[in-house]
């Protein structure tokens, strides 16, 4: 008799958890992944894009945000052609979304997320840090912020902080200012990363004076004094991206389970059940019944459950493939055993999954009848599209 689980269709969404070509023997070593190499090799292909290596947006950020219909209409993926590969629009303006997940009220204005960052000098150029790893305290960033707002504030920009490490910019003097998501950036010269004018390619002097003035008021400011006196790297600029304005988005899943605040904030706007991303499949299974309970297996995409999950992030970011390895061992243990056993039972009609690397993305979808198609001999490594 089938088990009755919350959850009938799945959809897996995991940034980072592709390496690139040349990593990929050292990511992998070693590793064991049953489970999610019979996935892949009996799993639907469904869209396979491939990314450009100078791609301002992340692939996990773009596929949100093409789900939702946050994306500008002509936006989209290009359709696959006779090798399942399509190449990728670099739309993903989010902020919106991100200022209505921290509490925000975006309302009708275009709105940017602005984060603390540390630029570090090289050799000849200037490279971003992975902000996550600045280890910045929410009362040393509420400081920070305290001296940036009124500088900011003076120039004739809005801004907002809901939470501490997050800021948000409105200023029509912005226009179709184009930042680049920071982890897209970090461990890069940050030359060709930095805002620009989307149509014309040149830089913005009214961002380039909030910059300057944030990073004056800054400079030997008592936070950063102690942190260099613990070690840690100063806070020494802010981080321009996601910049869009809010518009009807549709209901992709019924429920969503995610810690990233842009697919928080899509879900809150299109109406989508919101929780946390659990830790393991056996603790989403066991949670209480949700808005897809009940649902047949064929159902329409929109009575699915999307959980975003993320193990991969900093290692990837900091080419910490140890790291990554044991955070895929944990993935495949946690989730893609699980959840392939309950397809097998028929405890799950469909499981989708969403894997993504530094710039590209492939989605695939699987069927308990698809696990006896024996023929099907897809390898992982046909996946790494970059």
């Amino acid at each position: 008799m089938r088990t009755i689980m919350p959850v009938d269709r799945l959809h897996l969404l995991v940034p980072f958890a592709l390496p690139s070509a040349a990593a990929a023997s050292t990511a992998l070593a070693g590793l064991e992944f049953p489970a999610l190499s019979k996935l892949v090799a009996r799993a639907t292909l469904g869209e396979q894009v491939i990314g450009e290596d100078f791609q301002r947006t992340l692939p996990h950020e773009r596929w949100v945000a093409r789900a939702f219909g946050a994306a500008a209409p002509e936006a989209t993926a290009v359709p696959a052609g006779k090798n399942g590969a399509g190449s990728a629009d670099d739309e993903a303006p989010l902020a919106p979304w991100m200022l209505l997940a921290d509490g925000g009220t975006p309302g009708d204005a275009t709105w940017a997320c602005i984060q603390p960052v540390h630029v570090r000098i090289a050799h000849d150029h200037l490279v971003l840090i992975d902000p996550a790893s600045l280890e910045l305290a929410d009362a040393d960033a509420a400081a920070l912020y305290a001296v940036a707002r009124p500088l900011i504030e003076e120039l004739g920009v809005r801004v907002e902080a809901p939470t501490p490490q997050r800021w948000y910019l409105s200023s029509d003097q912005f226009g179709t200012l184009a930042g680049a998501s920071p982890l897209r950036a970090s461990g890069r010269n940050i030359e060709i990363w930095l805002p620009h004018e989307a149509h014309s390619g040149q830089r913005s002097r009214a961002w380039m004076k909030v910059q300057n003035e944030v990073q004056m008021a800054w400079f030997e400011h008592p936070v950063n004094e102690a942190r260099e006196a613990r070690g840690l790297p100063a806070v020494n600029s802010i981080w321009f991206h996601a910049q869009g304005a809010l518009r009807p988005v549709k209901r992709a899943f019924a429920c969503v389970r995610s810690d990233a605040a842009a697919t928080r904030g899509l879900a809150l706007a299109a109406g989508a059940e919101l929780g946390a991303a659990p830790d393991t499949f056996r603790a989403l299974a066991a949670a209480p019944g949700s808005a897809s309970a009940g649902t047949s297996p064929n159902s329409t995409p929109n009575s699915a459950t999307l959980v975003e999950l993320d193990p991969f992030s900093a290692a990837y970011i900091q080419q910490d493939w140890g790291g990554w390895n044991a955070a895929f061992a944990k993935l495949e243990r946690d989730w893609f055993a699980p959840a392939l056993a309950a397809l097998q039972a028929g405890e799950l009609a469909e499981l989708g999954f969403t894997l993504c690397g530094d710039t590209g993305s492939v989605t695939l979808t699987a069927k308990r009848g698809d696990l006896r198609k024996f023929w099907r001999r897809r390898e992982f490594a046909s996946l790494f599209v970059e």
